[in-house]
């Protein structure tokens, strides 16, 4: 019999292999989910040294894997979501990129199975694929083995707390202001009609899960003053007021509070020179 973590599992692989078919379409025309793309783009690129072998978790339909890959990286690009896997491979094919990037239909919380298991300079996983699970701590046991010492782990999660999102308290929208406080056992989301649940983790939680074998290099928040996405055409209907929040943003990004207060953050930590790698 499947565990209820399992199940939930099954539940979302089906809603994004569901949504993946229009995912890009969806996405990549908005403005503010092209700003977030960018944010973590910067953030890696300061750790990420050239040529690097990378672990990519939650890849959905590969905008990261290719855009790492047309960087000199090899990738090998995971997900549940077997629709998100079948655009990945499409578009890899079609970039000319099989020779840097790998595909494996592989959950993050099995990782001890994975086909390829590195090990790897950089382990990645970006907007929220991680929110996905309640087993967030056996996903981060599974790290430290799969990369190399001196190796960094960059994850964009969902924290407990959204600045934005309780604002809306104002506006009456009572169910997504306040969806995170009362998420301890998980919160319902829905994708192309099928019914998951989500979990929001505090900076706290990783750094406290991880501080055995990683120390913590950077976290950033992420729409902390930007809006998030979902507050559709604020960057085209308020364009000097977004101007002015991205710069604001890009100025406290990593000061406390707002680098735990945004809709995500950006969280790096480097492997210590000092763990064995047991592979």
């Amino acid at each position: 019999m499947l565990s209820p973590n399992k199940i939930n599992e099954q539940r979302a692989a089906l809603g994004f292999s569901s949504q993946a078919v229009h995912f890009d379409e969806l996405y990549n025309s908005n403005t503010i989910i092209q700003f977030k793309r960018q944010q973590v783009r910067k953030h890696v690129s300061l750790y990420l040294d050239p040529g690097s072998s990378i672990l990519e978790l939650n890849a959905g339909t590969g905008d990261d894997a290719i855009w790492f890959a047309r960087q000199g990286h090899h990738v090998h690009a995971t997900d549940i979501a077997a629709g998100m896997q079948e655009m990945l491979t499409q578009k890899v094919k079609a970039a000319g990129l099989e020779d840097l990037i790998t595909i494996e239909l592989r959950s993050f919380t099995e990782l001890e199975n994975l086909d390829h298991k590195g090990p790897f300079d950089y382990i990645f996983s970006n907007f929220a694929g991680l929110n996905c699970t309640g087993e967030l701590d056996k996903v981060l046991s599974s790290l430290s083995i799969l990369l190399k010492p001196g190796g960094v782990v960059t994850l964009v999660v969902l924290p407990k707390f959204c600045l934005w999102e309780t604002l809306l308290l104002f506006k009456g929208k009572y169910k997504t202001a306040t969806r995170r406080f009362f998420a301890r056992n998980g919160k319902s989301a829905r994708v192309e009609g099928h019914y998951f649940k989500c979990w929001y983790y505090n900076p706290s939680y990783i750094s406290k899960n991880l501080r055995n074998d990683f120390e913590v290099l950077n976290i950033e928040g992420l729409c902390s003053l930007v809006p998030p996405s979902y507050i559709e055409g604020f960057a085209e209907k308020h364009p000097r007021l977004y101007t002015t929040l991205i710069n604001l943003e890009e100025q406290l990004k990593s000061r406390w509070p707002w680098r735990a207060i945004g809709d995500y953050y950006i969280m790096s930590l480097r492997k210590k020179n000092c763990v064995k790698n047991l592979t």
